[in-house]
């Protein structure tokens, strides 16, 4: 499979708000954040197929499909935080502390994240296919440009996350852990190693998951 990037993208938040604890929370609060959560979660769930997509791209598949798995994955989870920066945006300000600044932090955040996937998208696209050696290579700086923007994404859930906020999202249907699916055409091989679902559990005090040390199945196949 795509090891090194599905490990990095694993590692990155979603914006799946599953937290342990609850607490009773004010009307307005709730309020907002049925707001909010309504208008995510089909972006919660475009994201989680995303990293799905590139899981369930086989170790063995030809350049030709994993730069193609890849591509679309980038592509659609920076739709996702567009829509999801739009979604924080019309919700409007979350009734808490400082609640205009967790607002625009989680937009700007959220952009700047869309941004960077745009970008991977774009060397992604760049890669020649032609060089299994060179395709190798490339997909590489791809993954180290992944785990870089990791931050980027882990700030602004945190912010979102915090306190009787994410206690009253967490709450809420719309950012529960969806159930990622994929095309058929991209399922694991016979005998591939079985995967869960690509959304972490998140909590405000969790760290990602460990940054990925295996390499990229590009990279594991030149090897061979």
């Amino acid at each position: 499979m795509n090891k090194k990037l599905a490990a990095a993208l694993s590692g990155g938040a979603v914006l799946v708000l599953v937290l342990s604890g609850c607490s009773d929370e004010g009307d307005k609060v709730n309020d907002w954040a049925k707001t909010f959560c309504d208008q995510a979660q089909p972006q919660i769930q475009k994201r989680a197929n995303a990293n799905q997509l590139i899981i369930s791209t086989a170790a063995d598949s030809k350049p030709e499909a994993i730069k193609a798995a890849d591509s679309k994955a980038f592509q659609d989870i920076a739709d996702a935080d567009r829509a999801l920066a739009k979604a924080v945006e019309s919700a409007g300000v979350p009734p808490v502390d400082n609640g205009e600044k967790v607002q625009q932090d989680a937009i700007k955040e959220l952009n700047a994240t869309a941004t960077a996937y745009d970008g991977l998208k774009k060397q992604v696209d760049a890669l020649d296919t032609s060089n299994q050696q060179k395709f190798a290579d490339g997909l590489k700086v791809v993954s180290d440009n992944l785990a870089k923007i990791q931050n980027m994404d882990q700030d602004a859930v945190a912010k979102l996350q915090a306190g009787e906020l994410g206690q009253a999202m967490a709450k809420q249907p719309g950012c529960q852990t969806p159930k990622a699916s994929v095309p058929p055409s991209a399922s694991p091989k016979a005998g591939a190693p079985a995967t869960g679902s690509a959304a972490p559990s998140a909590k405000p005090a969790d760290k990602p998951a460990d940054k990925p040390s295996d390499k990229s199945s590009a990279t594991a196949k030149s090897e061979e």
